[in-house]
């Protein structure tokens, strides 16, 4: 197993925020994690991430204990973090943010399978058609696709995507989630928090649903698929 998230507590000053939370995550897999607003997915993320510290649990990648490892140490392990925000640096070009996103600046050349700045061209080409421009100057599609390529700069054996396609145009959706079925054709295993639930059924084989602080359901895409009852009372469907 990849990932192993166990009994995971976690805290906003007196708020408890996440209460037993469990999941995991193979090799080369994408697992989603849905539910409503305000639920704890999006804290799932910055809890395994070393953003949000947990109070209690494991977190266990590749065998190793992460939890509350500085971001940095976590990245380091090989996870890829794309925040909801995407967070791109909006005065940096696009070379400049994909650069921002190497382990200790530097390719990885004994890896044959690395991502480098060509390879993300390759997966994202319009990426490539704007190479010079500032962050700033990009669409929101054209930002995630380099939030998500500046993640994967850093060669992670797994991407937390936290809400790929908030906010985007319904033509951009596709393209998005076409990018991440390409990604997990590479190898890259995904953890992905996405309030759309066709986009997550069409990319991932099992999901997790969460109701307030902790887990309401776990199972394959086609175990949901025959629940029509847990889709009407935790997702907004």
């Amino acid at each position: 197993m990849l990932l192993e998230v166990k009994d995971l507590n976690t805290y906003y000053g007196y708020s408890h925020v996440l209460q037993g939370m469990s999941l995991t995550v193979d090799h080369g897999e994408c697992v989603a994690l849905l539910g409503r607003n305000g639920m704890g997915k999006s804290t799932t993320l910055k809890s395994i991430m070393g953003l949000a510290k947990p109070r209690s649990g494991t977190v266990l990648y590749k065998g190793e204990d992460v939890a509350g490892y500085p971001p940095y140490k976590v990245v380091r392990a090989g996870i890829g973090y794309v925040p909801e925000e995407r967070r791109i640096f909006a005065t940096l070009s696009v070379l400049e943010n994909l650069a921002m996103g190497m382990k200790g600046g530097k390719i990885d050349k004994g890896n044959p399978d690395a991502w480098t700045v060509e390879r993300v061209f390759e997966h994202f080409p319009p990426l490539k058609e704007r190479q010079g421009s500032k962050g700033a100057l990009l669409s929101g599609g054209e930002q995630q696709m380099l939030a998500i390529g500046r993640s994967l700069m850093g060669n992670p054996e797994l991407l937390l995507v936290d809400e790929p396609t908030e906010g985007l145009a319904p033509l951009l959706v596709s393209e998005v989630r076409d990018m991440l079925e390409d990604i997990k054709k590479t190898g890259v295993a995904i953890l992905l928090v996405e309030h759309n639930l066709r986009v997550a059924m069409s990319l991932a084989q099992r999901l997790y649903i969460m109701k307030k602080a902790e887990v309401a359901f776990a199972g394959t895409v086609k175990e949901l698929d025959a629940r029509p009852d847990v889709r009407e009372k935790y997702l907004e469907v």
